[in-house]
């Protein structure tokens, strides 16, 4: 069964957290991830949230927590997390 990794982020150092956008693709599609949404144009229809939206398709749960807990990813982790607020969520799809 797919997963999906999602997230919701307000960036507060642009070029700072380009460094790890522009490493994320090939960490993600080393585990067999696929963007599907990666910060494109979106529209607001209700509520409040982040300017940036990201999904990420996975195999599977088992596989997409690999991916965010492996080495690699959380080396680039902490500039994330010093450079954005952001929501993060693993969801099982069909």
């Amino acid at each position: 069964m797919s997963a999906y990794i999602i997230a919701r982020i307000e960036v507060t150092d642009l070029d700072a957290y380009m460094e790890y956008a522009s490493q994320t693709v090939a960490i993600a599609e080393s585990f067999g991830g696929k963007f599907l949404v990666k910060g494109g144009a979106f529209e607001q229809i209700e509520g409040s949230g982040p300017e940036r939206h990201v999904v990420i398709e996975f195999p599977d749960v088992t596989t997409a927590k690999s991916f965010y807990n492996s080495d690699v990813y959380q080396a680039i982790l902490p500039i994330a997390l010093k450079n954005t607020n952001r929501d993060l969520v693993i969801v099982e799809g069909p």
